[in-house]
């Protein structure tokens, strides 16, 4: 049978076969979830090197522990939920994470016919995640862009679903604030 991303086993499967030996399973694995777990790395710290090297440390992590893992959840929570921790622990590292733009933007040269407002749309929610704490950040990013049920983040975090609720709350609270200009514009 030839392996690859058409691979019909579980996850469960073939977290199993490699920790058995099985040299493929893990790849298969990762390239099963690779998109997901690279947006939660890259939604989380906000910058390409820092996710890059979060998805590695998360993986390195996986590979090791590979024979710990309890299954008393998802294979695919307990990834994320590796992911999400790795670009916690990277964003804790490097403090110093907030930007600034290099040229101020000057209104009165903003053509009318430019309709590029949805970007800047993206672009702003995007900065907003940023001044969240990590992990305040983690539950909105599960809850509102992966659309995970409480109880799912909860699993994903390792947290009880109060401190996700609690979490939700306080984060949606800033990102109001953060985002209230938004209400203004047409």
């Amino acid at each position: 049978m030839q392996r690859g991303i058409t691979d019909t086993r579980s996850d469960d499967q073939l977290l199993r076969d490699h920790t058995n030996g099985d040299r493929t399973a893990f790849e298969v694995l990762f390239k099963r979830h690779e998109n997901k777990l690279w947006a939660v790395a890259l939604r989380t710290t906000g910058d390409y090197d820092d996710a890059a090297d979060s998805l590695q440390d998360a993986l390195e992590s996986v590979n090791k522990t590979a024979g710990r893992f309890r299954f008393d959840c998802t294979v695919s929570s307990w990834l994320y939920r590796v992911v999400l921790n790795a670009s916690l622990d990277r964003l804790r590292r490097n403090k110093s994470h907030a930007s600034t733009p290099l040229i101020e933007e000057d209104e009165s040269l903003a053509d009318p016919l430019d309709h590029t407002g949805d970007i800047d749309l993206s672009l702003s929610i995007g900065r907003a995640l940023d001044v969240l704490p990590p992990e305040q950040r983690a539950v909105i990013i599960l809850l509102h862009i992966y659309d995970l049920s409480v109880a799912d983040a909860s699993e994903a975090l390792g947290v009880p679903p109060g401190t996700v609720k609690s979490r939700a709350n306080r984060g949606r609270a800033k990102l109001a604030l953060v985002l209230g200009h938004l209400r203004t514009q047409s």
